[in-house]
C-alpha cells in the first residue's frame, strides 16, 4: 500500500511540475516561417527592442541584464521576461540581449542605471534558424552552427552576419525538454 502512495504521489508531484511549467509562458518575438526545410527553416523578424551589454571572458551579462528587468533601471520598473536569450560575438567581446516586450518602443522604454547596458534595435531581416535540445553550452552550439552554415552552402543561402546563440529555457528546464536554436542573419530575396 505505501508503494502504491509513493507512486500516486510521484505521478501527482510530475504533473503539477509540468502543468505549472507550461502556464509561465513568456512573450517571444513574433516571426514569419518563409522556408522550411527537414533540417532548418528561414524566419522574417519585424524590428525588435533588446537591452544588451558586452562582456569578456566572465559571464557577466545575464546577471546585469536580468538585474534590469527587475527593476535596476531609471524607472524602477520591473519588465517581464521574454524568450529568446541571445548571445554572439561582435568582435569585440560578447553580446547578450533580452528582447523587450512588445509593449515597449523607443520612447518609454526605461533606460538603464547600468552604463554597461543599453538599449538598442534591431533591424528587420531574415534568419536562418535550426533547434537543439540539450544543453545550451559551446559544443553543442558549435555543432549546430556548423550543421545550419553547411545546409546554408548547400542551399546557397548567403549568411551576412555572426553565429548567434538562442536560448528559450531556464537552468531548471530538464535538458531533454529545452528549446535552443543556432541563427544566423542571411540574405532572403
Amino acid at each position: 500500500m505505501k508503494t502504491i502512495k509513493l507512486r500516486v504521489k510521484k505521478v501527482f508531484l510530475m504533473a503539477t511540475f509540468f502543468s505549472t511549467s507550461l502556464i509561465f509562458s513568456y512573450e517571444e518575438a513574433p516571426y514569419k516561417i518563409v522556408k522550411e526545410s527537414e533540417k532548418f527553416e528561414v524566419r522574417f523578424y519585424d524590428e525588435r527592442l533588446v537591452v544588451q551589454t558586452v562582456y569578456g571572458e566572465q559571464n557577466g551579462g545575464f546577471r546585469k541584464l536580468f538585474n534590469y528587468i527587475s527593476g535596476s533601471n531609471q524607472d524602477s520598473e520591473k519588465i517581464a521576461m521574454t524568450i529568446p536569450v541571445t548571445q554572439s560575438n561582435s568582435g569585440e567581446g560578447m553580446v547578450m540581449q533580452f528582447y523587450l516586450p512588445s509593449r515597449f518602443d523607443k520612447t518609454n522604454t526605461p533606460l538603464p542605471k547600468d552604463d554597461s547596458l543599453e538599449i538598442s534595435s534591431i533591424d528587420a531581416g531574415h534568419y536562418a534558424v535550426i533547434s537543439f535540445s540539450g544543453r545550451s553550452n559551446e559544443k553543442n552550439f558549435k555543432k549546430y552552427s556548423k550543421i545550419l552554415k553547411e545546409e546554408l552552402d548547400d542551399n546557397n543561402i548567403k549568411i551576412i552576419g555572426p553565429s548567434i546563440k538562442a536560448t528559450y529555457n531556464g537552468p531548471f528546464t530538464l535538458p531533454r525538454f529545452r528549446r535552443n536554436e543556432s541563427m544566423y542573419l542571411v540574405n532572403w530575396n
